[in-house]
Formats: C-alpha cells, sequence, structure tokens
C-alpha cells in the first residue's frame, strides 16, 4: 500500500471519530499525577537533586542543574498547576524553577533553551514576573554566542569524538536544538530586539535544508565547517543506523516547525510540518496505537545499525513514549494551524489515549514519573524502557493543549 493511499485512509478513519473523539479531560490522568509528583515532594530533595528517571532497582534518578534535562521537572509542576489550579504545585514549581537561575548565564551547551524556557518560559506564561521576563532574554544572549553566522546555525555541541570513536565532529548541530528556537522567538518578543528572532529562523532554514531527506525523515547530527559553513558529515547517533528515522529527532522536528510557524507565520514552516507529521503518521512501522518504535527503520532493508547490534536482545522492538508524547503535544499546535485540523488533532487524541491506557508507570515499581517505557538512547544501552521526565513533560503539555481546544 502506498504512503499516500495510507495516508488517506488513516484521514477517513480518524476525522470519521472527531466529534466523538473530544470527550476527555483526562482528569484521572492528572489525579495520578498528582499522587506521582507527591511522592517526589515527600522525598525532600535538595535543588541540585532534579528528577530524571528511576535506575534498575526503581529508585529516583536525580541531577544537576547543568543536565539538559534540568529544566523538565520544573515545567512539569507549572503544567501540573495549570491543571489543577492547586497553589502547592505553583510553589513547588517556583522553587524549581528558580534552582536553575545560574543556567541564564551559561554558553557551554545548546541546551539552555530546553533548561529555561520550559522552566522560566513556561513560569513567566503563568506567573507573570518581570524578573523572568529579564532571565528569558538574558539566557537568549548567552544562547546567541553559539551562533555562527558563517554557518548559519547555532552550535550544538564543542568539538568531539562522534560515536563511532574515530569520526571529529567540529561544529555539531543535532535536530534537537530547533527546540531551543522557542526561546529566541520569545526573547525578541519580550525585548523588543529582532536579533534572537533573526538567529531562530536562519537556524530553522539551515536545519530544513541539510538535516532532511526527501521522504522528511532526518539525521540526528550534521557537522560543518565552521569557517565555510561545508557539511562535514552526517549521523544519526541516537538511532538505528545513520540513514535511519530516529523517532524523538522526527519528534523533535515536528514540534520545532509547527512552533516557528507560530512565530513567523511562513507557510514553508507550516508545510513542513504537515510533511513531517504525514511522514509518522503514515509510516509503515508506526503501530497501531501511534506509539512509535523507538526508530521507524529498526530491522528493515537497507538499514545497517553502525554498532554491535543483537537483534534478539529484546522480545520485542522498545517503543519509545517519549517521541510519542512530543508528537502529541506538536500535532495538537499543528491542528490550530493545518486544513487538515481533524486529521492532527484526532491523532493526537489517539496518542493521548494510547499513552493512558497502556504505557502509564506502574505505581508499584515507580512512584515517581507519569509514564514508562522511553528509550534515551538505545545504541548507548541507557535508559531503555523507563519513565523519563521531559516524556512526562510534553505529555502533560498535549493535556494542558487538549484542555484548552475543549474551551
Amino acid at each position: 500500500m502506498s504512503r499516500y493511499i495510507y495516508f488517506l485512509i488513516l484521514l477517513s478513519l480518524l476525522t470519521a471519530c472527531s466529534g466523538s473523539q473530544k470527550e476527555e479531560n483526562f482528569s484521572k490522568e492528572i489525579k495520578f499525577t498528582v499522587s506521582q509528583f507527591g511522592n517526589i515532594s515527600a522525598l525532600g530533595l535538595k535543588p541540585n537533586q532534579i528528577p530524571r528517571t528511576i535506575d534498575k532497582d526503581n529508585k529516583l534518578t536525580t541531577v544537576g542543574v547543568y543536565n539538559w534535562t534540568s529544566g523538565f521537572f520544573a515545567g512539569n509542576l507549572w503544567y501540573l498547576y495549570e491543571l489543577t489550579k492547586d497553589n502547592k504545585w505553583k510553589e513547588e514549581a517556583t522553587k524549581w524553577t528558580e534552582a536553575l537561575d545560574t543556567i541564564q548565564y551559561w554558553t557551554g551547551n545548546h541546551d539552555v533553551g530546553f533548561i529555561i524556557y520550559n522552566s522560566y518560559g513556561n513560569a513567566y506564561r503563568f506567573d507573570d514576573r518581570k524578573d523572568y521576563k529579564d532571565i528569558i532574554i538574558t539566557t537568549a544572549e548567552s544562547l546567541s554566542q553559539r551562533y555562527n553566522p558563517k554557518v548559519g546555525l547555532i552550535k550544538s555541541w564543542d568539538y568531539r569524538k562522534a560515536w563511532d570513536g574515530k569520526t571529529e565532529w567540529f561544529y555539531p548541530v543535532i535536530i534537537d536544538n530547533m527546540m531551543n528556537l522557542e526561546l529566541l522567538f520569545e526573547a525578541s518578543i519580550l525585548s523588543g530586539n529582532p536579533k534572537y528572532k533573526e538567529i531562530a529562523i536562519k537556524h530553522a532554514n539551515g536545519t530544513m535544508k541539510n538535516h532532511y531527506r526527501d521522504d522528511y525523515s532526518c539525521y540526528h547530527v550534521i557537522d560543518y565547517d565552521k569557517n565555510t559553513g561545508e557539511v562535514l558529515d552526517k549521523a544519526t547517533c541516537q538511532g538505528y543506523s545513520d540513514n535511519s528515522s530516529w523517532a524523538r529527532g522526527q519528534a523533535w522536528g515536528l514540534y520545532g516547525y509547527a512552533m516557528c510557524y507560530r512565530y513567523t507565520k511562513d507557510k514553508k514552516y507550516l508545510d513542513f510540518a504537515e510533511n513531517i507529521a504525514n511522514y509518522i503518521l503514515t509510516n509503515e512501522s508506526t503501530p497501531e496505537d501511534l506509539i512509535p518504535l523507538w526508530d521507524y527503520n529498526v530491522n528493515q532493508k537497507g538499514f545497517t545499525p553502525e554498532w554491535n547490534y543483537d537483534p534478539n536482545s529484546y522480545s520485542e522492538i522498545p517503543r519509545d513514549v517519549s517521541a510519542a508524547s512530543i508528537t502529541a503535544s506538536a500535532l495538537f499546535e499543528l491542528s490550530e494551524y493545518s486544513q487538515k485540523s481533524d486529521l492532527y488533532t484526532n491523532a493526537a487524541i489517539k496518542i493521548l489515549k494510547s499513552l493512558s491506557g497502556n504505557y502509564l508507570a506502574d505505581p508499584a515499581k515507580d512512584k515517581y514519573f507519569i509514564l514508562g517505557q522511553s528509550v534515551g538512547s538505545f545504541p548507548h544501552g541507557v535508559e531503555i524502557n523507563v519513565p523519563l521526565v521531559y516524556s512526562d513533560y510534553y505529555y502533560l503539555e498535549a493535556i494542558y493543549r487538549y484542555n484548552k481546544q475543549l474551551k
């Protein structure tokens, strides 16, 4: 069956139930979140003990403020506050947000967008304070230090060896970096300085040009010559193969280009986001419940892993719940702009219902997170079939966006 025909069938199936889909407010899941996050509060963690996942003994694993995931827990608490209007969660959110104050000055990594916008960005939206606004602008200035006009993109990491231990990356840019552009767009609005928006647009355009293949699947890492902007290497280090489609990378791109359209109203970003969405929704490996495998091309002909991979190491190919939750949130936003609104809304609702039905954390094993069965990095053997704080973040954001559509 061709992808186009499959797309038409999917469109008819999902839009047929558009009237009945919008009836669930996920109140049970919100109550479950309150219970799970209450268990974290009871631990009395210090500000540099930020929840990320659980270990093999089901104990909470935490990170410090400079870890790329450090802003998600504060963001989770802000969304829980908005979903419950319980000031307890506002107080918790404020505490965990302000623990990240020093990040605004950090220029050593692109992840400041993740860290600050998911914490202080939500704090400013839900608790309008001038000092939060100033921190967002200061962070955007710090992030801008990683932009090289000769390349036209924000450098994700500093010089490093690639995952094969041999290839050198001089100016690596990862697809995840699309998620940091929201901070830049917002900073231009808050400051009146167009510089940050201009950098965001150039980065989005460069990513569109070099990261994506003809079918709208994407590479994870593109390395550039810092003096000429020439592409030196293309890789997918957290996916199955360099030429495969890593599920979370696809989700980052979908979310990023839908967001770019929000700020620019440039139709090329809307069209691009729709094409990425259609790749995800019509992919032959996408399961019926729309919770993707950790890579869309695992074990497929023409895709050879770049590491020692045992296809029998798992009885089933792991799903990546984090990719699903990011995709759901992105689809809700995309539905606000697209003429295929019903398709994207109903696909997002189906993902949410799948997550809520079969992928909630087991409180007997995991007392601290909402969702289970995410994959951090399969090739590196890191965080496989575990809860991840960012999976919870986009799940709560998706519920928040869905509930806004109901009003």
